[in-house]
């Protein structure tokens, strides 16, 4: 017992040290500091940016059926409810492990569990998004970003706020594809891609289908995020809740053997 009451108290000795990180050039619109003990009081808000898992949700263009469930057992006939489920590993609110594009080697049981927690940061490019939808994040918005909120901190987990949730879950909406079936949606730029990983970020995420635009044909961003080591979380949501800076992330994907990638719970703490 006094094993594991310590080992709970190095977690949120952990956790604190981690939230103070984004403490530094906060922004007049960042949150007040969120704690662990603000939950259960209600000083903080647990704010939850993952869609719920189905089989109507928006796909990946090729993906007839990435997911399905059957029922196993019921309260009347077996005293219990219990189903199976097959499940695409890049669908729904998901992580993408380095292994998805080789050379990128970490599966998605390998990535240092103390990887999954960091400073959240959100970069808002709603009204880019919405004026321009193959809109990509270029390293100056991030500059500029960064002027008006403060340097992002290592170990951060940044996610781009396109506006794009806001179409979930018409898929025909949110992929946006063309008449000649290129889909339109925005995502990261190279250049920004590259600044980020020498913040030394832990993860890049987005609200859309992909990192990398809709009409990417090489996922260029992909090709470099992942071999650097980042992972990456797309079909995010909810990140209109989420402050600049202030709160605290933390991504828990199903702890898949060998896998290229996985469904994840996505968790961000607000102070208020």
């Amino acid at each position: 017992m006094r094993i594991r009451i310590a080992g709970i108290l190095m977690l949120a000795a952990a956790c604190a040290i981690a939230l103070n990180l984004t403490t530094a050039g906060r922004s007049r619109h960042a949150a007040a500091e969120p704690t662990l003990a603000g939950i259960a009081t209600g000083a903080t808000t647990v704010v939850d940016l993952s869609h719920a898992i189905n089989d109507h949700s928006p796909s990946w263009p090729g993906e007839e059926h990435p997911f399905t469930a059957k029922v196993e057992a019921t309260p009347d006939k077996d005293g219990y409810f219990a189903r199976s489920f097959c499940m695409a590993e890049h669908y729904e609110t998901h992580l993408d492990a380095p292994a998805h594009f080789p050379p990128g080697r970490l599966t998605v049981d390998e990535i240092p569990a103390q990887k999954f927690f960091g400073p959240a940061i959100v970069i808002d490019v709603r009204e880019d998004a919405a004026k321009d939808a193959d809109y990509r994040l270029t390293a100056e918005r991030v500059a500029v970003w960064e002027k008006k909120n403060g340097r992002i901190p290592e170990g951060a987990i940044v996610f781009l706020e396109t506006g794009w949730a806001s179409r979930w879950p018409d898929e025909a909406r949110y992929r946006n594809s063309d008449a000649n079936g290129v889909m339109h949606f925005p995502g990261y730029a190279v250049d920004a891609a590259k600044l980020l990983i020498t913040r030394r970020v832990n993860a890049v995420g987005i609200d859309t289908l992909s990192i990398d635009y809709g009409p990417s044909k090489d996922f260029e961003v992909h090709r470099l995020t992942l071999p650097a080591g980042l992972y990456q979380l797309e079909n995010v949501a909810n990140l209109d809740k989420v402050p600049a800076t202030g709160a605290f992330a933390s991504a828990a994907p199903i702890k898949l053997e060998g896998g290229s990638g996985g469904a994840v719970r996505i968790f961000a703490l607000v102070g208020k």
